[in-house]
């Protein structure tokens, strides 16, 4: 989802679409798992994707269930747009209906009835997201489903003793990036249990998944296959992306050395290159909250 709240910097759009379409293929078997443990009464046919970004959500949930028709809501117009390129690749173009909205606006677009509303790293975004709940809890149908999943912080990469010349450097980042983001996205690691409860839904679920993709060598021995190596090559590419955008937030607050230390790891051409790295995992939590509106 584009962000709501205000940040210094002109949104990359190209840069966070390439990130979660990365993050669609790094963590889609986790994002299939939170959807198969939805305490679903029957597959939902109406589904809303709230925030959607790239899709990664919505195909998902449009092939876990086949009979459903997902409306694909985001403030990014150029995520709409690969949202509607991937639906036509596949041929699901005639399930999936994108719609443009500000989600801290007051009055939303008409997004019909659904049986199931899905806001996945999403709701932190939002300026006041006990409104955005309310309003959520007057479209769904009686007894219709919310999923909310967030992750626990920024997912993380290199080993602890990593890089060489400055052990421990992730670990400084995110603390830095800690601070920067309890001021300008306060919401981020929020407990929405209370908050899901005070806008009328009762929560029927809250569980943490545990995310480890394990090392881009395989771990127990370097397999030549090419879904592996995919894989591999996957998880390199998604750390890059991913501590780029970082490097933005904790550009300011950390110590010369570290920088220039992180900027070595983002050099796609040095020696120090993430990209040449075969220990990286993604590590990070994500909590998945189901929230039904009585009948």
């Amino acid at each position: 989802m584009t962000r709501t709240h205000t940040h210094t910097h002109v949104p990359d759009h190209h840069g966070e679409a390439e990130i979660l379409d990365l993050d669609a293929q790094v963590l889609g078997e986790h994002t299939a798992a939170l959807i198969d443990r939805l305490p679903l009464h029957a597959p939902p046919r109406r589904i809303v994707d709230l925030g959607c970004g790239t899709g990664a959500g919505t195909f998902a949930l449009l092939d876990r269930f086949p009979e459903a028709h997902v409306t694909a809501v985001d403030t990014s117009a150029a995520h709409l747009q690969r949202v509607r390129e991937k639906a036509c690749a596949r041929g699901d173009e005639g399930r999936v209906r994108t719609v443009q909205a500000d989600l801290d606006a007051a009055d939303w677009p008409d997004l019909g009835t659904p049986d199931l509303v899905w806001a996945s790293a999403s709701m932190h975004h939002m300026a006041d997201p006990g409104r955005a709940l309310r309003t959520v809890h007057g479209l769904l149908a009686p007894g219709g489903l919310l999923a909310v999943v967030e992750l626990s912080g920024f997912p993380r990469f290199l080993p602890a003793d990593a890089p060489e010349d400055r052990p421990g450097l992730e670990d400084r980042c995110h603390e830095v990036s800690a601070r920067f983001h309890a001021e300008h996205v306060p919401h981020r690691g929020a407990d929405w249990g209370p908050v899901l409860t005070g806008a009328g839904f009762t929560v029927e679920d809250e569980h943490v998944i545990t995310v480890d993709t394990g090392r881009t060598d395989g771990a127990e021995g370097v397999r030549a296959d090419r879904t592996e190596g995919a894989r591999a090559e996957a998880v390199r590419a998604y750390a890059l992306s991913s501590l780029r955008r970082l490097r933005r937030s904790v550009a300011d607050g950390l110590a010369p050395e570290d920088l220039a230390a992180l900027d070595r790891l983002l050099d796609t051409g040095g020696p120090g290159s993430l990209l040449r790295r075969d220990d990286l995992t993604v590590r990070t939590e994500r909590t998945a909250w189901a929230a039904r509106r009585p009948a």
